[in-house]
């Protein structure tokens, strides 16, 4: 069965030493505003926020991403990985 799928992105998240909590705060005020689904956490590794977003429109989502996420001054890069919606889920 092939389930319908929302438009969904991750965005891996590099920032600035200790803006962690910062950035967590303003990317949630961005998609509160732009009304669009997120979890969002702190991790440890290559990067130092994972960002898992959610819309119905596939273009705000790009938008967001590119015109407001990646703009916060204190993230030094992105890596953006926009899930495959053709595919089905296993």
């Amino acid at each position: 069965m092939k389930k319908s799928l929302v438009p969904t992105a991750y965005v891996l998240l590099n920032s600035d030493l200790g803006s962690d909590e910062s950035i967590i705060n303003e990317v949630k005020q961005i998609l509160v505003d732009e009304n669009i689904t997120f979890e969002i956490q702190g991790v440890y590794g290559v990067y130092d926020i994972v960002l898992k977003l959610s819309s119905d429109d596939v273009e705000r989502l790009r938008a967001t991403i590119t015109d407001k996420v990646r703009k916060i001054s204190k993230v030094q890069s992105t890596l953006t990985m926009m899930v495959i919606e053709e595919q089905e889920k296993l």
